[in-house]
This record gives structure tokens, sequence and C-alpha cells, in this order.
């Protein structure tokens, strides 16, 4: 059971994990749609205070792509060359030095967090040319926007082949909490996942509504038939799980197989956590964090039905960007977790002891706003900075 938090009141009180500030989140809990037949864990295991970052000076950069705004998104294709996100919609195309615009780019609601989000490779991409997109969408009938996940090819430097795969409604003009990373398991199947968007106590708990969700999909959009809501009445039947709030971390474990999110709590409670079919991960029924002005959410952090995380962050770092280290290029970091940190603006090295996080390690500190990071196919480490672009991490 997860245990009740002690002493860390003020720290709370002091640190707000937002991207741009403190979102408007002080509601009290109304009633939430709770499905209590969603697949939890057969036990849950005790969830380890956090622990402090100690700092670790090693590291240097060197910038690979300069001048970029906000490079929410980027990935190498076969031949080394990058496409780049910039929130704002524009797709870049770096090859040999150059920077080149990709035509046809999706038509992005950029607004608060929302933009061109995510951006990732089929994993036949080589056979198959395909290229997923996520970006919050201003498509359907509502005023302003929500998450959407595109795939399409790169023909010439534009976009062809273009379908919208998936788009969540209902469209609302509220800034925060639209997600999103996408991920392919090792059996083919493509998870993505779609904050809650501001409306807590509406959309994470309710499996008839979008938002505050992990979804599963066939690489051609259609719903996998053992997703785990596919014969209840109404539900959305490409969730795989809810009761999230804002995952911006996604990845494939290459060990285990499993998906791992983390996810941005509110004040306090970022979360690490394993992404289980049909499981509940509790927002806002349980949360280790509390509200922007220091007034609680909950007092629950823990409840059987719901899944626990396998970390939290106290104070929040406001994570966005995920690596698991497979490279030999860096030992010391081979086989652990990196994450990027908006809120204090370095790399945080997240030492690995099976499912449990034994140490933290604050890397290039004060180096900005780190949105992304990835280990390229070179087996270096790079990482997407904020007002400054795709930067190596390289020993000093």
């Amino acid at each position: 059971m997860k245990k009740i938090i002690v002493g860390f009141g003020v720290i709370l009180s002091l640190i707000a994990c937002g991207e741009n500030g403190k979102s408007s989140e002080n509601d009290k809990i109304g009633e939430n749609k709770i499905d209590t037949t969603a697949t939890t864990s057969e036990s849950q295991t005790e969830v380890p205070d956090p622990i402090p970052a100690e700092s670790n000076n090693t590291y240097s950069y060197e910038v690979v792509v300069d001048n970029l705004e906000i490079p929410w998104g980027f990935t190498f294709l076969p031949d080394n060359s990058l496409l780049i996100n910039e929130k704002n919609g524009t797709i870049i195309h770096y090859k040999e030095g150059k920077k080149t615009i990709v035509e046809g780019a999706p038509k992005v609601y950029n607004r608060g967090q929302g933009g061109l989000l995510d951006v990732v490779l089929h994993p036949d991409y080589k056979n198959n040319g395909w290229i997923y997109f996520t970006y919050a969408s201003e498509e359907g009938d509502a005023e302003g926007g929500n998450t959407a996940l595109m795939r399409a090819k790169l023909t010439n430097n534009r976009l062809t082949d273009k379908k919208v795969l998936y788009k969540a409604a209902p469209n609302t003009k509220k800034g925060q909490h639209f997600g999103s990373r996408i991920a392919f398991d090792k059996e083919g199947y493509l998870y993505f996942s779609a904050g809650e968007r501001g409306d807590r106590d509406v959309n994470p708990q309710d499996i008839t509504r979008d938002n505050g969700k992990v979804y599963r999909l066939n690489d051609d959009g259609t719903i996998p038939s053992d997703n785990p809501f596919m014969d209840k009445e109404d539900a959305v039947k490409a969730i795989y799980s809810y009761g999230h709030r804002n995952p911006q971390g996604m990845i494939l474990h290459p060990g285990t197989g499993e998906i791992w999110v983390h996810e941005h709590g509110p004040q306090g409670g970022d979360e690490i956590n394993i992404v289980k079919k049909g499981a509940n991960y509790g927002w806002p029924v349980v949360t280790y964090g509390e509200n922007y002005d220091g007034t609680p959410i909950t007092d629950q952090r823990s409840k059987p039905k719901f899944e626990d995380p396998i970390f939290y962050w106290l104070p929040s770092i406001a994570p966005s960007g995920f690596a698991f280290v497979t490279s030999d290029k860096f030992p010391e970091l081979k086989n652990n977790l990196l994450v990027g940190s908006l809120k204090f603006q370095y790399l945080e090295h997240l030492v690995l002891e099976g499912k449990k996080i034994k140490k933290r390690e604050k890397l290039l500190q004060d180096v900005g706003r780190v949105r992304d990071v990835k280990q390229g196919p070179d087996g270096n480490i790079y990482l997407a900075v904020e007002g400054k672009g795709i930067l190596k991490l390289i020993n000093k």
C-alpha cells in the first residue's frame, strides 16, 4: 500500500509541477465515474519514499541542431537524419547540417501545452515507411482542440498518405494536459497517451470518455480485439488503461516488454507507472500531490482497485521525455532511465534495480527545459532543449 506522506507539506506548498506555471485545478473533487471491473495488481507493493537527487557534473554536451524554439519530439531516420517536431506545428528534416521544412504537416491547435507533439517511426519503417505523430487538433464540432494521432509517409520532404488514426473528443479551449507520447510494443501494437485536458473530475475515471487515458491500437488505427473494454457498453474501445493525469513520457522496456509511462502530477506527485491492461491509475481519487494553492486534492494515497506507481517525485520535476539506455557508450547509464526535467532544467538519471529506483542524479544542470531524450542509432544520447536545439551528451 502507498505510504502516507509525512512532513512534505512545506515543500509541496513551494514547488509546482506545471509546464508553464500553475493550472487552475483547485476545485473540490466531485463524483467520478469509476469502472471497478478493471484489472489491477493481484498484490500491491509498498511505494518507496521519494529520494533526493544527487549532482553529477561529469557530463557536458555538443549542439547538433541549433536555434530551435520548442522541439517537442524528435526521431532518427534510417539514414541518421532527424525529424524534429516544433510545438508551433513545424516539422524539420535535419540532414547533413541543413534544416528543411517538411511540407504537409497537420494543422495544429497551438495553445498552452498543446501543439505538434510526439513523433516515432513504425518498428518496420524500412519496409513500410510509416511515421506517427501526435498533436493537438481542432478537428471536430466543438471549439478548441484535443489530442490526435496521425500516420503518414515522408516523400521528398512532404508528408503523404496522411490518415488521422484517432482523435480524442470533445474539443475544449483549455490549454493544459494534452499528453502525448507514442510507443510500440514487441507485438507491434501502438500505444499513445492523452492527458485529461484539465477536466480532472470528469475524464480520467470515466471509460466512456476520452482523455486521461493510454490507448492501444493496431498500427493501422484499428482496435485490437483483446483490448480490455471491448465488451463494455458505451466504453471507448481504444482505451488500454485509465486514471492518468498527463503522461509525457512513454517507452518500451526492452527487457520485460512492458510499456512504462511517466506523468505530471499536480503540485508534488509526478509518477512512473507500468501500463497494465485495463488498470486504473487513480487520478484524481488517489494522488501524492496537492492543489497548487496548497490545499488537498484528497487524503487518499492508495486504494486496492487502483494501480500504484513504482516511483514518484517530490518535489515535482515536470518530467518530459523518457529513455531506457541500452548503449555501451556510457556504461554507467546502461540499463537505467533518463528523464528530462522541464521545471528544474536538467537531465535526470534514474538508476534501476529491477523495477525499483535506487538512485537519482542530476546531469547537465541548468541546461534548459529538457523536452525529449532519445538514444540514437549510434548509441549516443540526444536531448531536445527548448530555446537551444538538439544536444548530444558527452563526457567532459
